[in-house]
């Protein structure tokens, strides 16, 4: 057993969160080692992006021209038959003024190669990247987490030891309890079954790559074109109907494709593929849910590790590459030794929530069924409390521009218990669900989430601001009472008002 590996920070899993927080730790020249259990490129589900990935993350990594130079599907927004309207409506991300016209909008990617070019831009910027490395434990000294244990690819046992260990490894992780308890959504209750297609047909342009999100009688498609010919195909389903994918998960798939006309049209003329990467049918169940703390003294949960929601707006890679940054500035900040580890790491976790709980709230909205698209804008306009335009409301929450704050968290079983009784996804009836609050029926739409959502704060815009334009962007203030502010670089936290720190 090696005994002779220290460093700044392990980070355990090599996708988008991991190599996110391992990039930009390492550009602070600390000592970042990524251990990652398979070796890329490799399958992984989620493959619609957002503009805040690509505009604000993605440019802080370094990576604008490698993602212009790979050839991704380009999507403008997304499209939607769902609600009441027998047509297909469609958002485009360039409608919101918060979008410049050059950011309006976002990639479709195969994640196998999307996720192989952040890590092997961390091994650029200096990460010790070792994949076909599997922790198998944390280690601990006096109540803080200093350290793995993990088996080499020649399956030695092997130690390493760290100031800090973030937890990456997605939404399988034996690591997370550690740190705290997942809990589930009671409201979230899904399974996916997925696979794909060659030679499908595709919207019209100028949105031929859009995601396309369909409901029907048990759940929601989703339809993501990732070539000229290939096409992700998904059905979402209510975990009471899962028992239909015991016999056999081609004929569930062909059942529920039969019931969702667009889909089948879509399909008509395309053929499912057998073979390769590709190849199979997968099944995603228990989402959503989220750990009861994000960090604990030495250790820290980036992406789906701490949390994850509901596919439908593609809030997945979003929120690990937003974690990761939170995660950063909080290390790099301790590292340095200008602020404490508790400091650092509860603003960490309250903007994270922040942003995890702000999709989350609008989804219980969305998912009412039976509503039209102008209902799911009015609903993005209340939950952001601000009197802008409704649809550009819509257009900046989906895109991951903007976010809701409270004063006080309640924490996340509080959180997804609050919930509990707002019914269960996709009646087969449809009967309306949303106005059922803790208190029983509500009268004008408002529950009780809405006492602590006194706010409209975009700090995605600022992160995108801070991709762009640098130490010019305009100076930030605390989103809580009390809270710290990015430095000028944006990968540390420091007090506000400024004190006597260089940025």
């Amino acid at each position: 057993m090696s005994l002779n590996q220290d460093f700044d920070l392990i980070v355990v899993g090599g996708g988008p969160a991991g190599s996110t927080l391992a990039t930009l730790v390492s550009m602070h020249d600390y000592r970042v080692l990524l251990l990652e259990r398979e070796r890329f490129p490799r399958y992984q589900i989620g493959e619609s992006l957002l503009p805040s990935t690509v505009h604000g993350i993605c440019v802080l990594l370094g990576l604008s021209r490698q993602l212009q130079e790979a050839g991704f599907v380009r999507k403008n927004g997304g499209t939607f038959l769902w609600g009441k309207n027998p047509v297909p409506w469609t958002f485009g991300f360039g409608m919101s003024r918060f979008l410049g016209e050059s950011e309006g909008y976002a990639y479709q990617v195969e994640r196998s190669k999307f996720d192989h070019l952040l890590l092997n831009n961390a091994r650029h910027k200096g990460v010790d990247v070792r994949e076909q490395h599997n922790v198998t434990g944390v280690l601990a000294d006096n109540g803080r987490v200093s350290g793995v244990e993990y088996i080499n690819e020649r399956g030695e046992k092997c130690v390493a030891r760290s100031r800090f260990v973030a937890d990456a490894s997605g939404h399988q992780t034996a690591i997370s309890r550690n740190v705290g308890e997942r809990r589930f959504s009671r409201f979230f209750q899904n399974v996916a079954l997925f696979c794909y297609f060659e030679n499908g047909k595709r919207l019209p342009p100028p949105n031929s790559g859009n995601i396309l999100c369909a409901s029907f009688n048990h759940g929601w498609f989703w339809y993501i074109p990732l070539s000229p010919t290939l096409t992700s195909v998904g059905a979402v389903i209510d975990r009471q109907y899962a028992d239909v994918l015991k016999n056999g998960h081609e004929k569930a798939m062909e059942g529920f494709i039969r019931e969702c006309p667009v889909i089948q049209e879509y399909l008509a003329n395309a053929t499912r593929v057998t073979h390769g990467l590709y190849g199979q049918f997968r099944v995603r169940k228990d989402y959503s849910y989220s750990n009861d703390r994000f960090w604990s003294p030495g250790a820290v949960l980036v992406g789906d590790a701490a949390c994850f929601i509901d596919p439908v707006f593609s809030s997945g890679v979003h929120l690990a590459t937003y974690s990761a940054l939170l995660a950063a500035r909080s290390i790099n900040t301790v590292l340095r030794g200008d602020l404490d580890e508790n400091r650092c790491f509860t603003e960490f976790e309250l903007r994270y929530r922040r942003e995890f709980s702000n999709f989350y709230k609008f989804l219980l909205a969305f998912y009412d069924i039976n509503r039209d698209e102008e209902s799911y804008f009015w609903e993005a306009r209340k939950i952001l409390n601000t009197e802008e335009n409704a649809n550009e409301a819509f257009v900046r929450l989906v895109a991951g521009v903007s976010t809701w704050s409270e004063s006080v968290f309640p924490g996340a079983e509080a959180y997804l218990q609050e919930h509990a009784n707002l019914g269960k996804l996709f009646q087969a009836e449809n009967k309306p669900f949303m106005n059922q609050g803790m208190n029983g029926p509500s009268t004008d739409g408002d529950t009780d989430q809405e006492a602590f959502m006194n706010n409209l704060l975009s700090e995605i815009v600022h992160v995108q601001s801070l991709a762009n334009m640098g130490p010019r962007r305009a100076h930030e203030t605390p989103l809580f009472s009390g809270g710290l502010v990015p430095s000028a670089d944006g990968l540390r936290w420091r007090e506000f008002p400024a004190v006597a720190v260089s940025a």
